[in-house]
């Protein structure tokens, strides 16, 4: 069945124990973000079986809701909790990060009523802008933390930050040197030991390599790095670990010699958008069973160097395979390296089937 995903579960643990290797060096915990596979059952038994991941971490309730609840590792909510599902954050994970003290409040009560305690990550804004309190704001920092310990169902279980997945902003020695910090004065001012202090996420991981990671920082959050062997500041290659443990692979569903170029007025495509095409003269045209409804195109990289995606509808792709070597027939796969956007879309996607390969 087509299009899939061709998940190779050799290479997978192989890049699992690579990263937590690296991680763990460092003396840093490892969350392994399961988000962009939705918690793929078959990727999760591997990652159940490495003693050096403590946690998986997902943005998705349902995703930690469909984890074994006989694994030893904590489940930790990546996205802030909303206020209408504080019953089932608690319910289901063992740690959410926060920001908000009303809704930290709000799971106080729903732990009280499920009988437990549940921990949380305080989160601080060090300027890329999306969750935390602004690392400015110390003294509402200092509050907030206040507030939390007078709970009776809430433990402070640490600190953390975001960067670059929303202002690109790079984890450096200096600003994540200020989270430390963070945690340091929080310690001495209330008396107490944060077990966590999160430095971010395969951005973070750069800082390893060059032996700038901030005494401090005992937490990383993986997830790009792990399946598509990417630091994600600078977009590098890690050394040793395999890029393509997931392939998408897609049927010619026509296969046509046609112009580069449409004939007629043209307006904007299904998308909204006005396309730009470029004057190849006829080309040799192949479209696949696949469009922008399941992947992101543009996140895509054809295994065959000599192909090149000229784009796509919601339910279509379409190559120039002029210069490939191969002779494409009706009904021939295409393989793909995939992104972390199209690997987000294509796991996401119920039309996308999956096929694993164990040998």
């Amino acid at each position: 069945m087509y299009p899939k995903l061709r998940i190779d579960l050799n290479k997978i643990k192989h890049n699992l124990d690579k990263i937590a290797g690296i991680v763990n060096k460092a003396n840093c915990s490892i969350m392994i973000v399961t988000k962009v596979v939705c918690a793929d059952k078959e990727i999760i038994k591997i990652v159940d079986q490495n003693d050096n991941v403590e946690y998986y971490a997902d943005s998705r309730i349902e995703n930690l809701a469909s984890i074994d609840t006989n694994t030893k590792k904590k489940k930790v909510l990546l996205r802030l909790p909303m206020l209408s599902d504080v019953d089932r954050v608690v319910k289901y994970a063992d740690i959410s990060l926060n920001s908000e003290i009303e809704t930290i409040k709000a799971l106080d009560r729903a732990a009280m009523l499920q009988d437990t305690k549940h921990k949380i990550i305080l989160m601080i804004d060090l300027g890329d802008l999306r969750e935390g309190i602004y690392f400015t704001n110390e003294q509402e920092i200092f509050e907030t933390v206040q507030q939390i310990l007078e709970l009776q169902n809430i433990e402070l279980y640490g600190i953390g930050v975001n960067l670059t997945c929303y202002g690109a902003v790079i984890p450096q020695n200096e600003n994540l040197s200020m989270l430390a910090d963070f945690a340091h004065k929080i310690e001495e001012k209330f008396g107490i030991k944060l077990p966590v202090v999160s430095g971010g996420n395969s951005s973070s991981l750069h800082l390893i390599e060059k032996n700038q990671l901030p005494q401090g920082i005992n937490n990383l959050r993986i997830g790009e790095a792990f399946y598509l062997a990417n630091e994600t500041a600078y977009t590098n290659k890690i050394d040793d670990m395999y890029d393509d443990v997931m392939l998408l692979e897609a049927e010619i569903i026509e296969l046509k010699e046609k112009p580069s170029i449409p004939v007629g007025e043209t307006g904007v495509d299904a998308f909204g958008q006005r396309p730009v095409y470029e004057d190849r003269g006829i080309i040799k045209r192949a479209i696949l069973s696949i469009g922008k409804q399941d992947i992101d195109i543009d996140s895509l990289t054809p295994v065959d160097s000599k192909i090149n995606i000229l784009g796509g509808s919601s339910d279509h792709m379409i190559l120039d395979v002029t210069k490939s070597d191969v002779n494409y027939k009706l009904g021939d796969i295409i393989s793909f390296k995939l992104g972390y956007s199209a690997t987000l879309k294509a796991f996401t996607s119920k039309y996308v089937a999956r096929e694993y390969i164990n040998n």
